[in-house]
């Protein structure tokens, strides 16, 4: 959907500071592309793929992107999802928003790249991006990863946070992991986990 106008200027930064000797960690430099219900506080936008919500403004980066930020990761835009997390009705299209338009399968793009997380599935299998991070209710993660070729992980609710995701069901909402190798998706499913406090998970 957007690219982060901030993003070369960031990387530019972490590569200063990796000549320096300060490595935040194993994260530091790598781009991250975002689902667009996954809350930035930066010049991008939060809008769950909705024409609805362009122009909001979220009060704070999401717990997940400031565990990101705070490993170093630079992230790098913001990808199409189904609108709402493909829960706007019963005739949802998988990949498919008013915002970003279709999400095309980057192996046969006549076929579905499948469920709410496919931009982010997408991208990733095309090389746009090093990993991306997803959202999952039922099969959001799991089936674009599957169709794209791609590890994709829905964590054990309560070890991402969920704090800034525009939500489906709070007993089954989770960010996690799409990345082409299972080692990528440890490091990435590293950075993002842990407590926070306002989420009840």
């Amino acid at each position: 959907l957007e690219t982060n106008p901030e993003a070369l200027d960031i990387a530019g930064r972490l590569d200063v500071e990796r000549k320096s000797g300060r490595v935040r960690g194993p994260m530091q430099g790598i781009p991250v592309l975002m689902k667009d219900n996954i809350g930035n506080d930066d010049r991008m936008q939060t809008t769950a793929g909705s024409v609805a919500l362009v122009n909001s403004k979220v009060p704070a980066d999401a717990v997940l992107v400031a565990k990101l930020r705070t490993a170093g990761a630079v992230i790098l835009g913001k990808a199409n999802l189904g609108e709402w997390a493909n829960f706007r009705g019963k005739s949802s299209i998988s990949g498919w928003s008013t915002r970003g338009g279709q999400t095309h399968n980057p192996y046969a793009l006549d076929r579905t790249p499948s469920g709410s997380s496919s931009g982010t599935g997408a991208a990733v299998a095309a090389n746009l991006c090093a990993i991306g991070v997803g959202t999952e209710t039922d099969g959001s993660i799991t089936s674009p990863a599957n169709v794209s070729a791609l590890v994709g992980m829905k964590p054990t609710l309560g070890l991402v946070s969920r704090s800034g995701i525009v939500p489906i069901a709070f007993s089954q909402d989770t960010a996690g992991p799409m990345c082409r190798s299972v080692a990528d998706a440890a490091v990435l499913l590293a950075a993002l986990m842990g407590p926070d406090g306002r989420d009840a998970a």
